[in-house]
């Protein structure tokens, strides 16, 4: 298995062993952009992996915050009470760069930068840019993409 993200095209496609899409969704990526830059609130390019998979088991739309669930349960009311909060729900897969001084050690660390795949509202537009840095997923398509991926999955950002 192994992922590719088009930045352009506001589409992540899942490709099986023999190189064949699987799957293709649809995805937000930053607002700001590509970058890769701590801070910079942009998403970063290059060859990445899955590092981690965080949020199995857990019902549709659980909120997490700093990669832990809070407990609740996203709704337009929980929205209403916390409108400045960036909802990451469902499931995380915690990207890391593979490419030392492009997306990987310094003030270029994806991993370090918490750049994930993860879902966000059934409100929030996919196909196109709205994300601060992050790759924003349908919940329903999320946890489907996660059964599918292992840890060490390979994951190409392209422009």
């Amino acid at each position: 298995m192994r992922i590719n993200i088009h930045i352009a095209a506001q589409e992540l496609e899942l490709f099986d062993a023999q190189e064949r899409i699987i799957r293709r969704y649809r995805i937000s990526s930053a607002r700001n952009g590509t970058g890769q830059e701590n801070g910079s609130f942009r998403t970063p390019l290059g060859k990445h992996i899955i590092r981690a998979k965080i949020g199995a088991g857990q019902p549709l739309n659980t909120v997490f915050v700093r990669r832990r669930p809070t407990g609740e349960i996203y709704s337009p009311q929980l929205a209403e009470q916390f409108p400045k909060r960036d909802w990451i729900l469902t499931r995380i897969l915690w990207l890391s760069g593979c490419e030392p001084g492009f997306n990987r050690l310094g003030p270029v660390d994806t991993m370090r930068r918490y750049i994930y795949i993860h879902g966000t509202p059934d409100s929030v537009e996919m196909g196109k840019p709205g994300s601060i840095g992050c790759i924003r997923m349908r919940n329903s398509d999320l946890v489907e993409m996660f059964d599918l991926v292992e840890a060490g999955t390979p994951v190409e950002i392209i422009a």
